[in-house]
This record gives structure tokens, sequence and C-alpha cells, in this order.
């Protein structure tokens, strides 16, 4: 059980879910609390609904992790957990292209393109990250398919 393996992993999974965390817990409330803030008030309340499906998948993220760990990474629960993270980057993505409407017209209230465009790079990524995911989930799938029909063999 080489433990080890997936350090790097884990810590990078772990430094993304805190820099979010921190910004859901200092950044946004200080920003939502400001009084400069105008109509971006509503977007930066709106992104604590996306946060849930980020932590929800490095939940799953960290599971996987384990799995791989525990040599039990060909199974049904890796499966499971790629299949979670494939549909919280699909969510992820269609909150923002849900918002995306609100934040063009504040970026064009406020002469302000670089925020569309940060909307536009997450949907981008969470999109990469459900793709990924889902080639994943189908490469895993077809491989466990093919070990089940090697141990029968045997």
């Amino acid at each position: 059980m080489e433990r080890g393996s997936t350090i790097f992993l884990r810590l990078a999974v772990l430094a993304m879910g805190l820099v979010v965390l921190a910004a859901c817990v200092f950044a946004l409330p200080a920003g939502i609390n400001s009084e400069s803030i105008g109509y971006y008030r509503p977007l930066l309340w709106g992104l604590y609904v996306p946060a849930i499906p980020f932590f929800y998948a490095l939940y799953q993220t960290m599971k996987l992790l384990h799995y791989i760990d525990q040599n039990t990474a060909f199974s049904d629960l890796s499966v499971k957990a790629l299949h979670a993270i494939k549909y919280c980057g699909v969510i992820i993505a269609g909150m923002f292209a849900a918002g995306s409407p609100y934040i063009y017209q504040v970026a064009e209230k406020d002469d302000a393109p670089g925020v569309l465009a940060i909307g536009l790079v997450v949907i981008g990524a969470s999109i990469s990250v459900a793709v990924f995911a889902a080639v994943l989930q189908r490469l895993l799938i077809n491989a466990i398919a093919i070990k089940s029909e090697n141990d029968l063999t045997v």
C-alpha cells in the first residue's frame, strides 16, 4: 500500500480547497459588506452556491486518491467518484452560464469586460474537468471489464 504515491495530489487538492474556503470565509463577506460594490453584490452572494459542488468534487477526488492508495482504483467505487466529479463540473459550469447574462449586464454598466472573462474561464475549466472525468470514467469502466474477463479465464 503505497500511500506516498498520491501525497502531492492530495496536497494540491487540499490547497485548492483552502483557497476557496478562505475566499468564502474572508474575501466574499468583505466584498459583500463593501459600500462601493454596487451591482456586484448579487454576484458575490451567488459565488457561495457553486462552492457546494466544488467542495463535493474535492471530497470525491480525495476518496478517489484513497482508492488508489488502497489498490482498489479498479472498482465501482472509483467509477462512482468520477461520475460525481463529472456532474459537479457540469453543475458548476451550468451555474456560471446561467449567471452570465447578469454578469454581462454589470460588466457593460461598469465597462469591465474582465469580469465576464473570469466567468468564461471558470465555465471552460469546469467543462474541462467534467470531460476529463468522463473520459477517465469510460476508460476505467473498460479496464474493469477487461480485468474481470481476465480474472474469469485464469
